[in-house]
């Protein structure tokens, strides 16, 4: 999964945001939300599988972390995309400067 799906719902996004600040418990992720320990598990799992989260073992405890490497795959497609519009965006706007340039001498003669 893209990491764009697993980010496209609001609780997956603040988890990141969340785990952007500092590694965290489940735990402490259920306890920012009004959902259900399973609910935020299943959130977790959607995250790990889009490769945006990581869970590394200490004893008994599961910590979450982001995984710098999903979030660099995400923002260099975010980076090639953003690049492709980019010069679609210059192009129509010098048409549509040229169409309007046209527009202009038409009318005025």
């Amino acid at each position: 999964m893209l990491g764009l799906e697993a980010l496209a719902d609001p609780i997956r996004r603040r988890i990141v945001e969340l785990l952007a600040q500092r590694d965290r418990t489940a735990g402490e992720l259920v306890e920012e939300f009004d959902v259900s320990a399973p609910a935020i598990s299943q959130h977790l799992k959607v995250l790990r599988e889009a490769g945006l989260v990581t869970t590394r073992a200490e004893g008994q405890t599961r910590i979450q972390s982001l995984d710098p490497e999903g979030l660099d795959k995400l923002g260099a497609w975010l980076e090639k995309t953003r690049s492709f519009w980019s010069r679609r965006l210059d192009a129509l706007e010098r048409e549509l400067r040229a169409e309007d340039a046209r527009a202009k001498r038409t009318s005025k003669s």
